[in-house]
């Protein structure tokens, strides 16, 4: 098992409500933020409403930013960045789902940096100091609520990067399952591959560091319970155990937990990015398009693994005899489930353009030679693995 350090202080307020409460959490914290929020819903379902009713009880000023974008942009970074500095605000509120909670987290990062934000993403390093930042979930799926990362896109350069940073991870996370009642079934799937996802690039990790006594049966429940909600949300969408259970599987897949001394992959969501960068799909569904065609071209490195994979998650019995059928009957469910909840896995099945492989291999392994730690990826595998998806 690898060493390693971990820290989460994230205070989670779970539960019918408790969106009421966000003021006076607030109040311990600053006397003043900005409040970051998407598009139309959040006013639309009256959040946006009572989210301020609680702000003005409290006695906490603020300043809005709205318009968030599903990929967030770092247009939209720059600008914040500008007003947090301009209005002295130390504290943001993120009132939305993932798109909302990066952005906050990217302004978070920019407002004390001597430079261009977006060189964290592409050079790492930190900043002075960060703000602090607080979220009201509407969207369970990118973990943001409690994790130390954040993925910005920028249009610019056509490039959807990555930054993560210890200071980044919420002061404070209020998740009321009632907020997601109104997903469209769209989002809630995207929701659910994303988590699902986040559970897999934790999973599949090189031989010399898995674990699969503890830490990889954690996995393996959490990808399976995963699926099966995801079977059982649409036919009950207002179901309360059922979104809270979902909820709390998106923040658990992605607050560090499941990866202790595990190391991770990540080679799936990096080549998901260049695809959302280019094309602007939603991330969870960009990531069923990928996570297929990444295993068929990395499960003969490990195929007892996946038949383990197989057999664990899917139920699907272990051919003792042809351990390679057991892993393609694994992968095959997956595809069978991500079709089952509306999700495409295949280029063709989201009309994304297909004569861009190379524009996107080149983008994908700009300043680096490889990517991935279940299995290095190279350009000649990320171009196979874009063939094999589309």
């Amino acid at each position: 098992m690898l060493n390693f350090n971990y820290h989460n202080e994230t205070k989670i307020i779970f539960g019918k409500d408790t969106e009421s409460q966000v003021g006076a959490e607030l109040a311990q914290h600053t006397k003043k933020v900005l409040l970051h929020y998407g598009g139309a819903s959040a006013k639309a379902t009256g959040l946006y409403d009572k989210v301020v009713a609680s702000l003005n009880e409290a006695g906490i000023a603020f300043v809005e930013l709205g318009g968030v974008k599903p990929n967030p942009r770092a247009e939209m970074v720059y600008e914040g960045i500008e007003l947090c500095r301009t209005e002295e605000i130390d504290f943001i509120l993120a009132v939305g789902g993932g798109s909302v909670i990066d952005s906050a987290k990217a302004i978070a990062a920019g407002v004390h940096y001597d430079g261009d934000f977006w060189d964290l993403y592409t050079k790492g390093g930190a900043p002075e100091k960060f703000l602090k930042v607080a979220t009201v979930l509407t969207i369970p799926a990118a973990g943001s609520e409690s994790s130390t990362s954040t993925v910005i896109t920028n249009e610019k350069t056509t490039e959807k990067r990555g930054y993560g940073h210890g200071d980044l991870r919420p002061v404070f996370s209020i998740l009321n399952p009632e907020l997601t009642y109104t997903l469209p079934d769209y989002q809630t799937a995207c929701g659910i591959s994303d988590m699902f996802a986040h559970v897999v690039e934790r999973y599949f990790t090189p031989d010399p560091i898995r674990h699969d006594v503890y830490s990889g049966r954690l996995c393996e429940a959490a990808m399976k319970s995963t699926v099966e909600l995801g079977r059982k949300i649409f036919k009950d969408p207002n179901n309360y155990d059922l979104r809270a259970e979902l909820m709390l599987a998106g923040m658990v897949a992605h607050n560090g937990w499941l990866g202790l001394g595990r190391g991770g992959d990540w080679s799936s969501h990096e080549i998901e990015h260049e695809i959302s960068a280019f094309y602007d799909i939603a991330h969870g569904a960009g990531l069923c398009i990928v996570i297929p065609a990444w295993m068929k071209h990395v499960y003969k490195n490990d195929i007892a693994f996946f038949a383990k994979f197989a057999n664990r998650v899917f139920d699907i019995e272990i051919n003792t005899n042809d351990l390679e059928e057991t892993a393609l009957a694994g992968i095959a469910a997956l595809e069978q489930f991500y079709l089952d909840i509306g999700m495409p896995i295949r280029f063709s099945d989201a009309d994304l353009p297909t004569d861009n492989i190379e524009g996107l291999v080149k983008n994908l392994l700009l300043h680096r030679d490889a990517i991935g730690g279940f299995v290095k990826i190279t350009a000649e595998d990320a171009k196979a693995i874009y063939e094999l998806a589309l």
